[in-house]
Order: structure tokens, then C-alpha cells, then sequence
């Protein structure tokens, strides 16, 4: 094999071909294409085409661009020029020049077989799934009918020799580290995946665009970096007004310091809540990167709720053209270019692959990506490498699913080049797992003497109060001019809501719409800091990433993570003492629901153990004891690493199965969208039949995810007019309140269709 190779020269640059006549080209033989020594890859409207080596080139020469973050530099290049050389045959010039005459044809196993042959089984599998997605690898009993890998490559393809003439493979081997482990192996075929399939997407529509897709690219973080140490200087240089801010100075200048100083690796960030967490991990991992040459900074948030606030604070101090925020109610979405500025179309086509500086996205989006199969969502992942990936709220992270996710930041670290951040008030203990599944890789603390800040930080004092029933909780509340309840159910807090003086009086859940939410939360600010009457009753929602600063609150039995975060949501700038700021403990006659029962018996423990249940010490203890509860097997919920780990021959490398599997919102969930304000114009274009991806996008923001059951409820009441069996508009405007959201109380009634 040549080991030189067209990836260090100048681009190919693709000249129209001009139209080319069927006629001239068959004349009544089906392979009559052989006269010509264009094989065609892709047909542009204006009559020009791409060659096939044309494609294979320029495919190639992105992949290795991508996989060289990983040091994959040729093995990306193989994939590049393997993927399209089924296009060589005749079966598919003949589709290519004549579709309405001729089927569909397969012209990706061609270059899977050949990939195979060669010894390198990722790209084997990336090749045979860069438009179906990563098949199941199978085993060897598989027959060609069979979708598996060794299914596909004991197919008949047609010949498609003419490629050995047009392009050259790179001498390419897998990497040492993938060889004796079925996961590490498993996770770099996948990381090769998406360099395959983000070059073949780009490579293909600069042709199909003459070259002009609007992409700008990921601008370099070191201007990026200048903006955040501007912001921060007018912070770090002026007198503190209080102990909260001169502390919250503290971790910044240690944040800016380590970021400057330290390599690529594990961390944490150990803060309590209001401790200035999310500028001073900003500042870090712009440090950081720009220190150690990595490409961008990747900011995971668990909720929806609270990620618009986090990208609002980026955008402010960075701009809003650096920052991408990605998940599923993003307001801009691709659509014809026309219908967008140049910066919304901009920001469409940098949330299909993460090509830009800064983004900002959910634990669902990330981590179900990681394990995802199909093209469209895993081809960003190339771009995590040589990033710093921030995990806020970072005991948040899926129990059911805390292996995988913990054995994927391993890989990324270890073999990616990829530094992370575990930032919380409240550090999970992952000492064990990281010492399992990431060896060598314990992470480093970034906040200089954590134990001491939270002593300095104490706020507030935390108080047992036994079990209360609803109508006591509400007079307590009723008894504090401004205070915050948060409670474990969605129907506890619509009751005592209730209860409450209609004036100042305020109910948080996942039952209202995120517009509503949203409009509240203004409202609620906006009382607080005028001193108004202000009584909030919530579920959990509140507590991670919110920003609001109560005298008092009360908070039911759960894990201790979930306490201190209401915690901190009490005496949050420090005005008060820390006697004066109360946070009350209780449980309730109901108990804790069963989701919940391990994580109370974990809190009551820490009760016994220590008098003061805040320090990171107690929240360890927490940790240990929680997955102790639980049991290992609970933290693999899906069995997804066993799956992988006993693959090494690719006989069984589940990818489809897997990526079916995990989901971190495991719960049948449906969607009730809301005819208010903005969105009783959008449900009225889905009640007439106009869908599309754009439209459901822009919905988001008035959309309620219930579960089956409530779903059935409201159905049957006669409340939904239905889109399809997993959504549908509110018809009933009587069943939502914009107090206090959806109601749960649903009597059957009649349903319809749209």
C-alpha cells in the first residue's frame, strides 16, 4: 500500500461536469457506463456532477482532519475512501443516471467487506452504517440476509473493481488501547463513525451547495477567552461587597489559575450553591482550553428548564454568535435558508455537528448521543474530542445509567484528549467508579480548601421538623412573608398551593408549560427583590441552576443533594444569618414516593452520622450510601457495559440494540401542547395537518410532557384533539390553568382525532 496520500495536498476542487446523455451513455446495455471513465457519485440540479473519486477524496480528507484529534488521522482517511466504492458498480451508475428507472441500490457493504478484509473491524462497522446507522456486529451463524455486520459482508456485492484504480488506501491499525477491551473498542468505532459521517454530509453538501453552505466554523477561543477575563476583572478588581462575593472571588481567581497551569484530565468543582459556579467553571475551561490547544467547551445541564438562563449568562459575556445552545426546544431549527437570518442558519447547521465554540446542551442530548447509532446523532461526537465538557449539576447524573455514563467520560479523557468537569454544590461519591472504569484518571479539585468555603458560606441552618400535614405546612408558609416550599409530588404542591393567601402565592411543576414557567419565574424574581409578599410552592425543579434568593424555606424528605439545593435557594446572597435563614425538613402522613425511598433511607443516615449535614464529607457518606442501597447492578440498569465489554472479536458489538435501550428518560412519556400566547397559532398549524420538525421545535416551549396514564386520562375526557398517538393540542382549555398548569384530577369523558 502507498503511504502517501491526498490528504497534504490542496483541496479537489469540483468542476461541473455538464449534462450527460443517457442515451449516449447505455445505448441498450446496462453497463455500457464502462465506455466512460466518469463514475458519478451525486447529480446536482444545474445538471453537475461529483465524481465518485472526486467524493471519496474529499470525504477522506475531512475524516482524517477529524479522526487526527484522536490520532485515527488514516484510519479516518480509510473510512473516507472505502465508504462510496460501491458506487463504482454498474447496478448504481445505472440508478444514478436513471432512477425512475432502476431500484434503490446498497453501495455501502461493498466498502464494509473490503474494510473487514482488511483487519479493521471500526471501520468495517462505520462504513456499513454511515446511512443506516451502526448495525449489531452479529455472529458468524448470521447469514447475508442478515442487517448484523457479519451478515452484511458475507453478501454478493457487484463488481466494483474500478476503485483500485482511482484511489490508494493509507497504511492504517487500530490503536493499542481498543485491542484487548471490547468497550474502549466499542466507543472508538463509534467516535470513527461520526468523523465518516460528518465528512460524507459536509463533503456532499458543499457540492450540492457549489460550496456555499453558510457554515463559519469554530471560531478560536482565545478572543473568547479575553471576553470572560474582561467580565471577570471588573469582579476580581473592585472591593467585595460581602463575604459571598470575596469568596466567590476566590474560586474564580483559583479557577483562572488552575486553568492556566494544569493539563487535560478529570476535575471537580466543589462549590456551595450560589458560590459563583457557573462563571468561575466558564472561566476555567476557556483557560484551559486555550492553554492546552483544545477546540471548544461543552457545557452539559441535566434540565430544559434552566438551560436558556445558562446560555443567556454565556451569550452576555461571550456573545450570542460563540454560543449554541442544543436540545430539543432550541428556537432555531434548519429549514430553507431563506427563512432564516444568516446567524439562525448558522446556528441550525452548528447544532447538527457542534462546529462551534461554545455549546451548551442536556445530559440527555449528550450522553444518549455517546450511545446513540444513527448518523444524525452521532455526528457530533468527533467534536467532544479536545474539548472541555463541563457537568453542571453534576449529581444529577442518571443512577440507572451511571456506569455508562461514568465509563464514557473515562474514554473521552483517557484516549480523546477530552478534560471534564464534575461541578456541584454536592459531589457524588464517584471515587470507586472512576477508579474502575477510568484508571489513572482521579480527578483534581478546583476550588482551593472546599470544606473551609463551606463553612465560610454557611447561609443557613437546616431544621428537622417531623411529619407535617399539608394544611400545617401551608400556615407555616403563610407565616413567612416570603418563603419557598418544595415538596416531592406534582399533587401536593397544586394542594398546597391552594391553601395559601391568593396574593404573592405561586405553584412550580412540570405541569405548566416552559413559557409559563418561565413567565412565573420573572414574576417571582421580580417580588423578591421588591420586597413583595412571595410564597412559592415547588417540586424539584426549582432547585438545580435557579436563581432565586428566599428568607425561608421548607423543604420534604429526599436524597441530601436534593435538601441543600432548596437549601440553597434560602439566604442565597448572604444578607442574613445563617440563624435567621431557617430551611425546615419534613415528611408528610403519604411517605416518599417509591422512587424516592432509597435516597431518604441514604439521607436519614447521614442524619444519624453527622450534626451538620452540609459538609462535603456528609455528602459523601450520602453518595456511598445511596449506591450501597441500590446495588451495582442498579447503576448499569441496561447491563449496556457487559454488552460491549464482551465484543473484542465484534461478534456481538450490540450498537442497534444498545442505542434502542438507552434512554435516560426511561418513563412512557407523551406531549400536551398549550394553545396559549405564541403557541395557539402553532397548535392551530398542527391541527390542520402541517407538520414538521421546525414546527415541533419551535413548540417546545408550550409543550407538557405527561405519562401515559395522564395522557389516557385527558384523552378520554375529551380534553386532546390528537396529532398522533404520542401528542396532541389541548382542545379543553378548562384543563389548564397558567397558575398552576395541567390538571391531574381528569374525569373520562370522550376524546377525538385531528
Amino acid at each position: 500500500m502507498q503511504k502517501s496520500f491526498l490528504w497534504d495536498e490542496k483541496p479537489v476542487t469540483i468542476q461541473p461536469m455538464g449534462n450527460i446523455s443517457e442515451a449516449s451513455l447505455f445505448s441498450g446495455r446496462e453497463d455500457a457506463y464502462m465506455t466512460t471513465p466518469e463514475y458519478i457519485a451525486h447529480t446536482r440540479e444545474d445538471g453537475a456532477v461529483q465524481r465518485v473519486d472526486e467524493h471519496l477524496r474529499g470525504t477522506a480528507r475531512l475524516a482524517a482532519q477529524f479522526a487526527a484529534d484522536f490520532g485515527a488521522k488514516a484510519l479516518g482517511a480509510v473510512c473516507g475512501l472505502l465508504h462510496d466504492i460501491g458506487k463504482y458498480s454498474g447496478t448504481f451508475q445505472a440508478r444514478i443516471r436513471a432512477p425512475e428507472r432502476h431500484a434503490t441500490v446498497d453501495h455501502s457493504t461493498a466498502g464494509a467487506k473490503e474494510a473487514y478484509r482488511l483487519g479493521l473491524l471500526p471501520a468495517a462497522f462505520a462504513v456499513a452504517g454511515h446511512h443506516a446507522g451502526l448495525p449489531d456486529g452479529g455472529s458468524e451463524s448470521d447469514g447475508p440476509d442478515a442487517s448484523t455486520l457479519l451478515g452484511r459482508v458475507k453478501r454478493g456485492t457487484d463488481p466494483c473493481e474500478p476503485w483500485r484504480g482511482e484511489v490508494s488506501l493509507p497504511e492504517a491499525a487500530l490503536p493499542e488501547f481498543c485491542m484487548k477491551d471490547g468497550y474502549a473498542l466499542s466507543f472508538f468505532t463509534r467516535m470513527l463513525y461520526s468523523c465518516l459521517v460528518d465528512a460524507d454530509f459536509l463533503d456532499t453538501e458543499a457540492f450540492m451547495l457549489k460550496g456555499n453552505a453558510g457554515r463559519a466554523g469554530t471560531a478560536p477561543l482565545s478572543p473568547l477567552l479575553e471576553k470572560v477575563r474582561a467580565r471577570c476583572s471588573k469582579w476580581l478588581n473592585a472591593p467585595a461587597p460581602s463575604e459571598v462575593d470575596k469568596r466567590r472571588c476566590e474560586v474564580l481567581r483559583a479557577c483562572a489559575q488552575r486553568g492556566q497551569e494544569w493539563g487535560p484530565g478529570l476535575f471537580t468543582l466543589t462549590v456551595p450553591t450560589g458560590g459563583g459556579k457557573t462563571v468561575s467553571s466558564l472561566r476555567f475551561a476557556l483557560e484551559h482550553a486555550v492553554k492546552n490547544g483544545l477546540n471548544r467547551v461543552i457545557y452539559v445541564i441535566p434540565y430544559t428548564s434552566i438551560i436558556d438562563q445558562t446560555a443567556r449568562v454565556f451569550c452576555e459575556i461571550l456573545g450570542e454568535e460563540n454560543v449554541l445552545a442544543h436540545y430539543a426546544g432550541a428556537s432555531y431549527q434548519l429549514q430553507e435558508k431563506g427563512a432564516l437570518s444568516p446567524e439562525e442558519y448558522r446556528k441550525a447547521l452548528a447544532a447538527e455537528n457542534w462546529d462551534a465554540p461554545v455549546i451548551v446542551t442536556t445530559a440527555v442530548q449528550f450522553f444518549e448521543s455517546l450511545y446513540a447509532n444513527r448518523s444524525s446523532r452521532c455526528r457530533k461526537l468527533h467534536n467532544i474530542a479536545k474539548s472541555v465538557v463541563i457537568f453542571d449539576e453534576a449529581q444529577t447524573l442518571p443512577v440507572p445509567y451511571l456506569r455508562p455514563c461514568i465509563a464514557a467520560i473515562g474514554q473521552l479523557a483517557a484516549h480523546y484528549r477530552t478534560s471534564a468537569v464534575f461541578c456541584t454544590a454536592t459531589q457524588p461519591a464517584l471515587g470507586g467508579l472512576l477508579e474502575e472504569l477510568a484508571p489513572g484518571l482521579m480527578p483534581r479539585e478546583l476550588c482551593p480548601r472546599p470544606e473551609e468555603l463551606f463553612h465560610a458560606l454557611r447561609r443557613t441552618t437546616l431544621k428537622p421538623m417531623g411529619e407535617l400535614s399539608h394544611q400545617t405546612l401551608a400556615d407555616a408558609v403563610k407565616a413567612q412573608y416570603q418563603a419557598l416550599c418544595v415538596v416531592n409530588r406534582r399533587s401536593a404542591a397544586q394542594e398546597i398551593y391552594g391553601l395559601l393567601a391568593p396574593e404573592g402565592r405561586y405553584c412550580l411543576t412540570t405541569l405548566l408549560c416552559p413559557a409559563d414557567r418561565t413567565r412565573l419565574l420573572e414574576d417571582i424574581r421580580r417580588r423578591l427583590l421588591a420586597g413583595e409578599a412571595c410564597r412559592v410552592v415547588s417540586t424539584s425543579l426549582i432547585e438545580a441552576g435557579v436563581d432565586v434568593d428566599f428568607p425561608a424555606a421548607y423543604r420534604e424528605e429526599a436524597g441530601l443533594d436534593s435538601v441543600l439545593q432548596t437549601a440553597g435557594r434560602c439566604n442565597r446572597e448572604g444578607r442574613r444569618t445563617a440563624q435567621e435563614s431557617v430551611v425546615g425538613v419534613f415528611s408528610t402522613a403519604q411517605g416518599a414516593p417509591a422512587m424516592l425511598a432509597q435516597n431518604v433511607s441514604a439521607f436519614r443516615a447521614v442524619q444519624q452520622a453527622f450534626s451538620d449535614w452540609a459538609l462535603p464529607d456528609a455528602v459523601a457518606h450520602y453518595f456511598h450510601a445511596l449506591f450501597s442501597l441500590k446495588g451495582p447492578e442498579a447503576l448499569d440498569a441496561k447491563q449496556v457495559l457487559p454488552a460491549f465489554r464482551c465484543g473484542l472479536a465484534g461478534s456481538v458489538l450490540p450498537f442497534a440494540q444498545v442505542a434502542e435501550a438507552f434512554h435516560l428518560i426511561d418513563a412512557p412519556m407523551r406531549t400536551v401542547y398549550v394553545p396559549i400566547e405564541a403557541g395557539a397559532a402553532l397548535c392551530e398549524q398542527l391541527r390542520q395537518g402541517l407538520h414538521s420538525r421546525a414546527l415541533f421545535r419551535a413548540l417546545g416551549r408550550y409543550g407538557i410532557s405527561v405519562y401515559a396514564q395522564h395522557f389516557a386520562a385527558l384523552r378520554a375526557a375529551g380534553a386532546l384533539a390528537m396529532v398522533d398517538e404520542e401528542s396532541a393540542v389541548l382542545a379543553d382549555p378548562s384543563f389548564y390553568s397558567r397558575e398552576t398548569g395541567l390538571a391531574l384530577d381528569v374525569e373520562d369523558g370522550q376524546g377525538f382525532i385531528l
